[in-house]
């Protein structure tokens, strides 16, 4: 084969071509870098010179700021002096409610009086024959003693209570509960001895419900011990037992006694022994200090002319009375002004221990303990009791013969206490089916856990507790249990934590809507005074009809009525263990919560992502002027966006939609020592005037319920 031709249009580039080529190349690549070098320097330097105005404008605003720091503090201050006015008001408020009950003499006695408390006590123990439906009556007023005196000991100052009040107190507590219990003891003994006149003509047994808005009593007592009638069901309802037959032929009565209280679980949940130690250290040294100091204050404060001169107070007394009278009114209003501010920091030590978190963790549980810190019981508490039937009544000529036993009623033991063998146990005695009917006020937002009490440990456990099925749409339970007792619900006391959103907006004259949005639902709270409600429960997109909607109560009744419903939106010092949450400094987040009220009944605040982003140190929130309660659509995105460190407060650049957190201030804008005033660079005259004249109850409400959801730590 010949040589391949060569292909056309090819040429050859010579040497000389290439070099000139990558001479060409090269200076391209060394001008490029030139002109990128240049564009660098000029970049930099531009840089350079935007950092140094900005440096130079930061500095003067922090110049400015320092320069009126005093003066916005000093006018905090006096803006803050609502909260030990409202403090003095419900100083005067608990005064006037004990003068009320003093003069009203109705006949009760008042519970925090040992002396009234005790003869009561004694009184109703010697009244030995009431039937059930008495003692249920009785029950009312003595649900209410025990009320006020919790409400007593958590809504009092520590300072305002000495260590005997405190025990006195709760020993009257658990005195007045024990009593209750037992009255109901007595009252079905005296029933069930009246069983056989009461029996079912069909079944040959007895059955009975007695119900009232606190208790409801459900009994069965088996006269006839068919082996057959396992099945006891009360009435149209589906509650009651599945019994194995050695209780079929038992002489046994079974009783279901469900109260809407919870006078089982311990006053509150134990805290470890060295934290606790600490929390009581903390509030003798905080509150309780600061709260001494401004009463010291105020019965030392009308000798402060005395502490004058003596030549002085001579002048004083030759001068005239016009005068003395002026001097008088100087010195009460040292005395006031002194009291006051003492108050106050009493009022600022007690709010500042509500946002303290415990640092140890609560004292460790075994795997079939509650803890009662993470859960919390709902729907009251259910005793459940398999009791000997006591002999019958018998008429005799025309009397009514009964032995009463000595011993009063007694319980079955089941299984027996005899038995060693757990096979036998199981095999003979198998657990009981129960059956209960959750109660109507309580929402459960995840399937209902089931406990008993264990009455030797002193503590909720889950053992012994089989086969749970929950159909929540007939809110019936049902489980096996391996012995009858005291068995309640509980639920994940944070299953609404952490918080989606929240936001705070006022509504019209003195009054504010606080609204929280979780996992499950969404809570519409108005505050008003010193009184707040439940305005809404939304469930999805389902609006819920809860019986607490519509009812004004004070903050303590308030936070336990929606605890009880299972509408837990209140953390506690625990909470940060059970909860991932973005934990603020407590300062910061104090201080937050005061000038946010300061400012309630006219500007509304928000919930921000951005508020994840920055440090424990700093908190942001949405803010905007909201004067009208119909809100313009076009206004509901006109919000600034605050950031607040405790001791400056400025307006950021960045919205709710940017990108990427950053610091910078938003043009045109300056930083303060308040939130206050760096909300007046954009408020209204209107909207400032409104804040200046709200409530100091309102202003302090809205304050303590910010304190009680701490939305800026979780949510």
């Amino acid at each position: 084969m010949g040589p391949k031709p060569k292909k056309s249009g090819s040429k050859k580039i010579t040497k000389a071509e290439r070099l000139r080529q990558q001479q060409e190349e090269e200076e391209r690549r060394l001008k490029e870098e030139e002109e990128a070098r240049v564009k660098h320097e000029k970049e930099e330097l531009e840089r350079l010179e935007t950092q140094r105005i900005e440096k130079e404008k930061w500095q003067k605003l922090e110049a400015k700021d320092l320069e009126r720091r005093n003066m916005e503090l000093e006018e905090l201050t006096l803006l803050e002096l609502c909260f030990p006015y409202a403090e003095r008001l419900k100083q005067e408020d608990r005064a006037l409610a004990q003068w009320k009950h003093y003069i009203q003499c109705d006949g009760s006695p008042d519970p925090s009086v040992a002396p009234e408390i005790n003869t009561f006590i004694s009184l109703w123990k010697e009244e030995t024959n009431e039937t059930f439906e008495e003692v249920i009556e009785k029950s009312k007023l003595v649900l209410s003693l025990i009320e006020t005196l919790k409400l007593v000991l958590r809504e009092t100052p520590p300072s305002d209570l000495s260590e005997k009040n405190v025990a006195q107190y709760q020993g009257s507590i658990l005195e007045l509960q024990e009593l209750l219990q037992l009255k109901f003891n007595i009252a079905t003994e005296i029933l069930l001895r009246h069983a056989s006149t009461l029996a079912d003509l069909d079944s040959g047994n007895m059955e009975k419900i007695i119900q009232d808005e606190n208790v409801t009593l459900y009994v069965w007592a088996n006269l006839k011990k068919n082996p057959r009638y396992r099945t006891i069901k009360f009435s149209d309802t589906q509650i009651g037992f599945e019994i194995p037959r050695v209780l079929a032929t038992s002489d046994i009565a079974l009783r279901l006694l469900h109260t809407c209280y919870d006078h089982v679980s311990p006053l509150r949940p134990a805290p470890a022994a060295s934290q606790e130690k600490a929390l009581e250290e903390e509030q003798d040294v905080g509150t309780a200090e600061a709260a001494g100091q401004a009463q010291e204050a105020l019965e030392e404060a009308p000798q402060l002319p005395n502490n004058a001169d003596t030549s002085e107070t001579r002048t004083q007394e030759a001068g005239d009375p016009q005068e003395e009278a002026i001097a008088l009114e100087d010195s009460e209003a040292q005395k006031s002004e002194l009291g006051l501010k003492l108050l106050s920091a009493a009022v600022l030590e007690a709010q500042l221990l509500l946002l303290e978190n415990v640092l140890e963790k609560p004292m460790l549980f075994e795997d079939n303990e509650v803890d009662l810190c993470q859960f919390m019981p709902l729907g009251g508490i259910y005793h459940l009791d398999i009791l000997e039937l006591p002999p019958q009544c018998r008429p005799i000529r025309g009397w009514v013969m009964v032995q009463i036993l000595k011993e009063g009623l007694q319980k079955h033991s089941y299984p027996p206490d005899t038995m060693e063998d757990s096979n036998d146990a199981e095999n003979n005695f198998p657990p009981i089916e129960v059956t209960l009917k959750v109660h109507q006020n309580v929402i459960f937002f995840e399937d209902p856990m089931v406990a008993r009490w264990d009455a030797e440990d002193q503590h909720w456990k889950t053992d012994g507790i089989s086969n749970v099925v929950y159909a929540s749409k007939q809110k019936l339970i049902t489980f096996s249990l391996d012995t009858l007792g005291p068995v309640t619900l509980i639920q994940d006391a944070h299953v609404h934590m952490p918080y989606q959103s929240w936001e705070l907006q006022p509504l019209d004259e003195d009054k504010v809507l606080l609204t929280v949005t979780t996992v499950f639902a969404e809570m519409q709270i108005h505050i008003k005074e010193e009184l707040f409600m439940l305005a809404a429960v939304k469930l999805g997109n389902k609006e819920r009809v809860s019986l607490l909607e519509g009812k004004w109560m004070t903050h303590i009744s308030f936070i336990t009525a929606l605890k009880e419903a299972g509408l837990n939106i209140f953390p506690s010092n625990y909470s940060h263990f059970y909860v991932i949450i973005n934990n603020k400094f407590a300062s910061v987040e104090l201080k937050a919560y005061r000038q946010m009220a300061l400012l309630s009944s006219a500007f509304a605040y928000g919930w921000s992502k951005w508020n994840l982003l920055c440090d424990s140190h700093r908190v942001v929130f949405k803010v905007r002027e909201h004067l009208s309660r119909e809100v313009e659509p076009t206004q509901l995105s006109n919000w600034s966006l605050l950031m607040f460190s405790g001791d400056r407060a400025q307006v950021l650049r960045i919205n709710e939609h940017s990108d990427t957190f950053s610091e910078a201030l938003k043009e045109n804008t300056e930083f303060h020592s308040t939130l206050y005033h760096m909300v007046k660079e954009f408020a209204s005259p209107a909207a400032l005037d409104k804040a200046q004249h709200c409530s100091p109850r309102l202003v302090d409400s809205v304050c303590t319920m910010l304190l009680s959801t701490r939305v800026l730590s979780y949510s």
